[in-house]
């Protein structure tokens, strides 16, 4: 994930800054207050100069990338870093970027050697070389930072054996490993502005390698201006700037329409964007659509009855009503899901509705009654999700009412709401039966989508899962031949023999139903009409240097 301003002298960009913010006030007022459509003043503000305004309501915990984890963050890094790999802009194609070819793999598939791109400098001046890419992956697994763990689980050593050319050996073979040095986390950094040491982060600063240099980091706004001695494509643009508007996505929604932004993105509200997607009809502005890689799924605690009975799991499985959720709670803004593995990988297969289909109340209410239930005797299943998610709340409540209509009482969805960090930590208490949550890969391989999802390290079928991924994510689930298929997808080399374990995969999970996949995200970026080459990556940052006003 990764990548321009003309440099201004001190004074004009003072003057500039205050004018900006002035502007921004009064449209915001405007905005809020009328339902006219922007004046010229507003077409000529937000086009005065080639620089590029992105909105977003979501403001970057850290730009450390040893210790980011959150897609404001990553996407902010992405544009202002380069890593080892990275993908072709718009695809789940890797390619090099500070390496220069794909790495060679000895053949029992732990060690990696990777030579590596010369005449590349840091943002500070600092050279780049293999010993500044092996500190900046050390210091990712060392300092303990949110995401160190993607590293620190597989790679036993990284060492610089040559001034071009890295090794990285790993534990255990891992097939997807190349992916895993895409993310954006893995950036290289100046070892003359960082340190390594547990604990040691940089929240407020990025010095790495990438097409932008950060010239600012506050608490309402980033900017980025192109950094003059970047080795790869210059930016086409002379700068960004990221305004964050908190929670409000009104103001968003308003800026954007005033012409007060030129980019919006992460996030609006359904209703905002079928307003907006309604306006590009009109040609009045461009959105920007692209499949989303987050998948949202029901987690079923196979801990708790009455989920513990397979048939109660399969009969949720069945009655899931995809097309309702996507017209009701997202007015078609979702894509319906029936894998943990979504659509843009090819190795995804539709298992749940090969085995349920879709909207299927007479096969739950058949292996309910099989089950031993009735409406004298229902299945009575809380449905947990966070407070703050209206689509949640809005799904919950979908659920419940689809089966009174359908099933009569046999089985009876009861929602309830939690605040969002007691959420994640009763769900791995094993506190909930159900609860509504979603998973956002940490890098592009279907690997991403079932080890953290579905393995155990600790546990039996008869008493689930102890340690592990399944446990942390509140289902339990524990299946020795599940644990034996993802070992066997991870060091398997061969794609056609990865993609038949990956098959099965997700034949057995529809068959245990640990979790039901719901929805698919449909990212949309909306765009004024006078900027072109604007795209969404599936790992849903947007390439800012290829960005350009007409």
């Amino acid at each position: 994930m990764q990548n321009g301003f003309l440099p201004f002298s001190q004074p004009i960009r003072s003057f500039a800054k205050f004018f900006s913010l002035f502007s921004l006030c009064f449209l915001l007022v405007v905005g809020c207050n009328s339902n006219q459509s922007a004046t010229n003043v507003d077409s000529e503000t937000a086009s005065s100069s080639d620089r590029v305004t992105v909105g977003m309501t979501i403001r970057p915990r850290t730009l450390d990338p040893a210790d980011s984890y959150e897609i404001a963050g990553l996407n902010a890094i992405y544009n202002l870093g380069d890593t080892l790999y990275t993908y072709e802009p718009g695809t789940t194609e890797l390619m090099p970027l500070l390496a220069t070819e794909m790495p060679t793999v000895s053949e029992d598939g732990l060690t990696y050697t990777i030579p590596l791109r010369e005449g590349v400098v840091f943002h500070d001046g600092t050279d780049f070389n293999a010993e500044a890419m092996a500190f900046s992956l050390q210091r990712f697994m060392e300092n303990g930072g949110k995401p160190s763990f993607l590293l620190s689980d597989v790679v036993d050593n990284v060492e610089a054996t040559g001034d071009d050319e890295l090794t990285i050996q790993l534990k255990q073979p891992f097939a997807a490993f190349p992916s895993l040095l895409a993310f954006t986390g893995t950036a290289a950094v100046s070892p003359e502005a960082y340190t390594i040491g547990a604990g040691e982060f940089s929240p407020n600063i990025f010095v790495g390698t990438g097409p932008y240099k950060l010239a600012e980091f506050s608490s309402d706004s980033l900017q980025f201006e192109p950094f003059e001695d970047y080795w790869g494509e210059e930016p086409r643009n002379s700068g960004v700037d990221m305004q964050i508007y908190g929670d409000n996505s009104a103001n968003l929604f308003n800026a954007f329409r005033t012409g007060a932004v030129d980019i919006a993105y992460q996030s609006l509200d359904p209703d905002q964007m079928k307003t907006l997607l309604e306006g590009t009809e009109n040609e009045e502005w461009q959105a920007i659509e692209a499949p989303g890689t987050a998948v949202n799924f029901l987690v079923l605690n196979r801990q708790q009855p009455p989920l513990d009975q397979l048939e109660v799991r399969q009969a949720i499985a069945s009655i899931m009503n995809r097309a309702l959720i996507r017209d009701r709670v997202f007015q078609g803004q979702a894509d319906p899901l029936y894998s943990l593995i979504p659509t843009a990988f090819e190795v995804s297969e539709p298992t749940f509705e090969a085995a349920y289909g879709d909207a299927n109340p007479e096969k739950a209410e058949e292996l309910l009654t099989e089950a031993g239930f009735s409406a004298d005797n229902p299945v009575m299943v809380e449905i947990w999700y966070p407070s703050s998610s209206t689509p949640r709340s809005l799904t919950a409540s979908t659920l419940k009412a689809y089966a009174e209509q359908e099933l009569g009482g046999i089985i009876q969805f009861e929602p309830k709401a939690v605040e969002g960090a007691t959420f994640f930590k009763n769900i791995a208490d094993g506190i909930y039966p159900a609860a509504l949550s979603n998973w956002y890969p940490d890098y592009l391989d279907a690997d991403n989508f079932i080890q953290p999802l579905l393995s155990c390290t600790e546990g039996s079928t008869a008493g689930g899962c102890i340690e592990g991924s399944a446990q942390n994510q509140g289902s339990f689930y524990y299946s020795d031949r599940m644990n034996e298929l993802i070992s066997a997808q991870r060091q398997e080399s061969d794609p056609a023999a990865r993609e038949a374990i990956f098959t099965e995969i997700q034949g057995l999970l529809a068959e245990d139903v640990p979790y039901v996949p719901l929805w698919q995200n449909k990212e949309y970026v909306f765009v004024q009409n006078n900027l072109e080459g604007v795209m969404l990556n599936p790992a849903q940052s947007i390439p800012f240097w290829r960005i350009e006003k007409s």
